[in-house]
């Protein structure tokens, strides 16, 4: 995607990665990681994170809170105080760019949420169509959140790639729905989950 050659990477540094199964072991498998090293348990009690996209998983040690399995967040090298997907490799800012150009470490492996920003099915679920992605990603109006430098238009889309890439998410997610449901109807401890 040309539109994040020159990005700082505002979305990597604004949104929770939701990981579907898949995602996991396609991580793990290519990257040569345990789960630790880079999955966590985000809270979502208002369902933000998940937004009918992942399911939320239950766990012993808290078993009121909707958790949503998702990539870790580190702080921030370049931007002290902030936070940034822990694959994501910052760039030093210049005068080109102030912000820096920032960009996947694991762009091949990256999950399918990743994979399909910006778009999602039409209503018919058929067509590719583009999210609206507002232009700050976190509340107030600090750069380092800002979100695509320019407005997302169909020619910026690949648009035989981008719906292979929603149907394998919407795949993907769907098995780890029932996985969520398996693992719901008899909650275990966060620190078993990896092995279920």
């Amino acid at each position: 995607m040309s539109q994040c050659a020159t990005c700082h990477a505002g979305c990597c540094r604004t949104y929770v990665v939701p990981l579907t199964g898949a995602d996991i072991l396609q991580i793990m498998a290519d990257q040569r990681l345990s789960f630790w090293d880079f999955a966590c348990r985000w809270a979502d009690p208002q369902g933000t994170i998940a937004l009918k996209y992942a399911p939320h998983f239950y766990f012993r040690d808290a078993p009121q809170v909707p958790f949503v399995i998702a990539l870790i967040q580190d702080s921030s090298r370049v931007f002290p105080q902030t936070t940034r997907c822990r694959f994501l490799v910052e760039g030093d800012p210049t005068r080109e760019h102030p912000l820096g150009i920032s960009q996947c470490g694991i762009y091949e492996s990256r999950p399918s949420a990743c994979r399909v920003f910006p778009t999602k099915f039409d209503r018919a679920g058929e067509l590719a169509v583009l999210c609206d992605v507002p232009s700050q990603g976190n509340a107030g109006n600090d750069p380092v959140y800002g979100l695509c430098p320019k407005p997302w238009m169909p020619r910026d889309l690949d648009p035989i790639r981008q719906v292979q890439d929603l149907v394998v998410a919407k795949f993907e997610m769907k098995f780890f729905f029932k996985l969520a449901g398996s693992w719901n109807a008899r909650p275990g401890d966060w620190r078993l989950f990896p092995d279920f």
